[in-house]
């Protein structure tokens, strides 16, 4: 895969058009058969939280794993958003029947996530990450399965919050999947339980990467519209402050930092350390564009990732698992080289879809999927790269964990004041 964006990894967007055409060419469904739908009150009502292009690319895969699942409910920030959202939705023939939201469950605001939770079975939070503690909170208290896109806070207060979420929704019996797609793709799940089962013997180092172009530049304050709030901006562009989006690192390369995580079962690191910084001008966001960062695990195994935003450099997306007797990779397809080499040639269908299969047939079968502790540890691993790359300190694991710094104010409304710190500095920016 030398493209963070890949033929296997088509966007959610261009599945909402290309969804049956791509079930019927694969000729693989891991869809619900026809004998566990019941008639009437078996109908799951789906809501939507988050109209933005990955938010729309959930709801078409919910509604595609499950005939009898109805989008009933949608919330954003703007009306603009979704309509879009649901005209996207509509235009795919095979779903269109089962989009039926009515302009009284368009909910618009900072408070509309809970209108859609109030009125849905299934809810799929699609929101800027800094919201996301809430949220899940909201949804497992009201009782409703979950799909959560990542990373699930940008902080570690947020972190303890779905901690708490993850176990209240074990209680309940809630299924909760998580947005690391990756964790759904065939090919990547047999490279690494090969890897988990020793193929390469012990796991020594891990190398991940994600150096792209930034998913949504700051544009200059003179482009700022009239009459908007502090806060309003910052939303519509929440990928440039680390309170809303956690940063690139703790957003985007978190499939990278979640890849280390599956190669390590899920076992947190101990320690890193890190370098980065920006090299673009941030425009009044204070997110870096590129860092690198050094993780150390217990049995000394150590895990490298290096995650850039920047246009005109060079792109990939790969990983390296460097064990005692061979490597595994993801580069240019998925195998094993040494003493049992071994490449992926198996089926291929969209993870995306998989994923919601998988969630949808783990409701209606009763066997709920939940996702929550390796969620939970995978985001936490990214916030703690950021905070030794920011600061420029060595962090543990426990330093992360009990974490006192608060990235995300209580927000109250478009008024609410919100102190953005500046851009980090390593070496002054203080670890709290």
């Amino acid at each position: 895969m030398n493209q963070p964006t890949s033929a296997a990894a088509t966007s959610r967007r261009d599945f909402l058009k290309t969804g049956s055409a791509v079930a019927g060419a694969v000729g693989f469904n891991l869809g619900l058969s026809s004998g566990l739908f019941a008639a009437g009150s078996d109908q799951l009502k789906v809501g939507l939280v988050g109209c933005g292009g990955r938010g729309t690319g959930a709801a078409g895969e919910a509604l595609q794993a499950d005939s009898q699942s109805k989008l009933v409910a949608v919330a954003d920030l703007s009306l603009n958003a979704i309509d879009s959202s649901l005209g996207n939705l509509k235009a795919n023939k095979r779903i269109e029947q089962q989009v039926a939201v009515t302009d009284a469950n368009k909910f618009v605001g900072l408070d509309a996530f809970q209108k859609v939770i109030d009125q849905c079975d299934v809810v799929l939070l699609a929101s800027p990450p800094g919201f996301r503690p809430v949220h899940l909170r909201a949804a497992v208290e009201a009782g409703k399965h979950i799909f959560t896109e990542k990373p699930m806070a940008t902080d570690a207060p947020g972190v303890r919050s779905v901690i708490e979420s993850v176990r209240i929704a074990k209680e309940k019996n809630l299924a909760v999947v998580a947005g690391y797609c990756w964790r759904y793709d065939l090919a990547r799940r047999e490279l690494f339980q090969r890897i988990h089962d020793g193929q390469i013997g012990e796991v020594v180092a891990v190398y991940g990467t994600y150096l792209t172009s930034p998913v949504k530049p700051m544009p200059p304050a003179s482009t700022r519209p009239e009459g908007i709030t502090d806060l309003e901006w910052m939303v519509r562009n929440w990928y440039n402050f680390t309170f809303l989006s956690g940063d690139g690192l703790v957003e985007q390369a978190i499939h990278t930092v979640d890849w280390l995580q599956w190669a390590m079962k899920d076992v947190p690191p101990v320690s890193c350390t890190a370098i980065g910084g920006r090299q673009v001008p941030a425009h009044g966001g204070n997110i870096f564009d590129h860092i690198e960062v050094n993780y150390e695990w217990a049995n000394g195994a150590r895990g490298f990732l290096a995650q850039r935003q920047i246009v005109g450099c060079h792109n990939e997306n790969n990983l390296l698992i460097m064990g005692t007797k061979g490597t595994g990779f993801i580069k240019g397809g998925v195998g094993i080289t040494g003493a049992s080499p071994w490449k992926y040639e198996g089926p291929n269908p969209n993870m995306y879809q998989v994923e919601h299969d998988e969630f949808f047939d783990s409701i209606r079968t009763g066997k709920h999927i939940n996702n929550g502790d390796r969620m939970v540890t995978s985001t936490l691993a990214g916030i703690m790269g950021r905070m030794a790359g920011y600061t420029g300190k060595q962090v543990t694991w426990e330093m992360a964990m009990n974490s006192q710094q608060v990235l995300i104010p209580e927000i109250k409304g478009w008024d609410t004041k919100v102190e953005v710190p500046p851009l980090a500095r390593p070496g002054v920016t203080p670890f709290i």
